[in-house]
Formats: C-alpha cells, sequence, structure tokens
C-alpha cells in the first residue's frame, strides 16, 4: 500500500515538534500539539509498557528523559505515564493519547522500537498493542521499524496500512551492539519486498546508496532521518521525497 501524498508533501516532524526549552520534549503530547498547529506531519515512537500496553518513547530506558531509571519495559503503562518529562509538565503518553490528540489532523509515522536486541523474530507482543491501539482509527497512518519482522508482523495484523522499513548504512560505531552480520545483512535492505514495503525512511548521511535509487525505481517512496538544517534538508531532498526533521522549522509547501 502506497504512502499517502501528505506523507511526501509535509515536512516530518522528528519524535513531533519539540523543544524542551519550550515545554515542549520529544514524543510528548504538547511537541504532537504543536507539529500538528503547525501544517506538519508527525514522526513518533514506540515502546513496550510491562503491561503490554504501546507507549510513545524513544528510548529503551528512561534516564535521558525522565528522573527515572530502569527500562521502560519493566514498568506497567500506568506507572510510566505518570512520570514527568524531564523540566517540563509534560508525561509519557500512551498511542491512545496520542491519537486523540490528533485526530486525524495530520499524517502519523510510526516506528515500533526493535524489542528483539538483533532485529530478529523475538517480537509481537508490541505489534500486537499498536494494532489494538489504531482500531477505529480514521486518520493517516503509516508504519515502520528497523526490525523487518516487526513490518512483517504489522503487515499480518494491519494489512491496510503503508509500512516501510527504517533503514541505515548500519556502520559498527553507530550499532555496536548489533551483530556485524546482521549488520551486513540489512545494509542493503533486503526484506523490502518480502515484507510488502512501500517506502523506507533511511538515514540522511547515506541517501547516495544504490539500493535507494533502484527502490525508487521500482517506486518506493524514500523518506530520510534526521534532518536540522535547512543546509542538509536542501542536500537531501535531491535523493530523498521527503525528510524527518528537528531543532528547526522547515518550510512548508
Amino acid at each position: 500500500m502506497q504512502l499517502p501524498q501528505d506523507f511526501l508533501t509535509r515536512p516530518i516532524a522528528h519524535r513531533a515538534l519539540h523543544d524542551r526549552q519550550a515545554g515542549r520534549p520529544e514524543n510528548s503530547i504538547a511537541a504532537i500539539s504543536a507539529a500538528v498547529a503547525a501544517g506538519y506531519a508527525i514522526e513518533i515512537d514506540l515502546q513496550l509498557s510491562a503491561d503490554g500496553v504501546a507507549i510513545v518513547f524513544h528510548d529503551y530506558t528512561l534516564a535521558r528523559l525522565t528522573s527515572s531509571r530502569g527500562p521502560v519495559r519493566a514498568r506497567p503503562a500506568a506507572e510510566l505515564c505518570a512520570l514527568p518529562l524531564l523540566g517540563t509538565d509534560q508525561t509519557i503518553p500512551r498511542l491512545e493519547d496520542v491519537l486523540a490528540e490528533v485526530g486525524g489532523r495530520a499524517p502519523l509515522l510510526i516506528e515500533i522500537k526493535d524489542q528483539d536486541g538483533a532485529h530478529g523474530p523475538a517480537i509481537g507482543a508490541l505489534e500486537a498493542a499498536a494494532a489494538r491501539a489504531l482500531q477505529g482509527y480514521a486518520g493517516p497512518v503509516a508504519l515502520m521499524s528497523f526490525n523487518p519482522y516487526s513490518v512483517a508482523e504489522m503487515a499480518r495484523l494491519r494489512p491496510d496500512l503503508p509500512r516501510g522499513l527504517t533503514t541505515s548504512a548500519y556502520r559498527a560505531d553507530d550499532w555496536p551492539l548489533l551483530p556485524p552480520e546482521v549488520r551486513d545483512r540489512l545494509r542493503d535492505i533486503p526484506d523490502y519486498d518480502r515484507v510488502g514495503a512501500s517506502f523506507v525512511s533511511h538515514e540522511a548521511r547515506d541517501l547516495d546508496r544504490p539500493r535507494l535509487s533502484t527502490l525508487r525505481d521500482r517506486g518506493a517512496s524514500i523518506l530520510c532521518w534526521t534532518i536540522r538544517s535547512p543546509e542538509a534538508e536542501e542536500a537531501a531532498r535531491r535523493w530523498a521525497d521527503n525528510i524527518t526533521f528537528e531543532g528547526y522549522r522547515a518550510a512548508l509547501a
């Protein structure tokens, strides 16, 4: 299923339109609301709570963004969603909270974070939680993950939603915990057809990879992450159909 056009024409706010100094931490309801008001598409991240709820949070541990410690997955949703995000009055939202805030007013690009540890087949609970939360939601949504098994599972659970792969050059320095054989395999995006993808969101500094040109010639949409200046945006748009950005206000068409 192809990406709706709004995912290609509206710049995508990375972890929503966040600015901690303005009280809008990443992946927060305040950042979501600001992105909607500004007219952007929105990218968010999903992690899993101890009781099987899809939580909108990027990291696997709490330390960087809250005053607590330990893994996200060790705590139930009610406890996670009561935690203040550092320096603000915002708390960690559930996917249902974000869907209620967006209400179909902006395209929502959802990254399902790898729960396997090696982009492998030990998945299922977070994908099921995401599918439950999305039931009945009528706004534009697309799903993606670095883990191709996760994308294949979302194809099974929600075949009606567009899906893609989050992709990378998989340099050893950037992925020290990922086994070398996994990095080597994923680098050239071998699972694109198997998972029924219609797009990739690729690392911006690797956009000249020949495999991307091949996929684009076959009709794939090419998004990229993460752009942090107008100059970087200009360079990325030579290769990519759209950008995921943060730290500045990308121009709207």
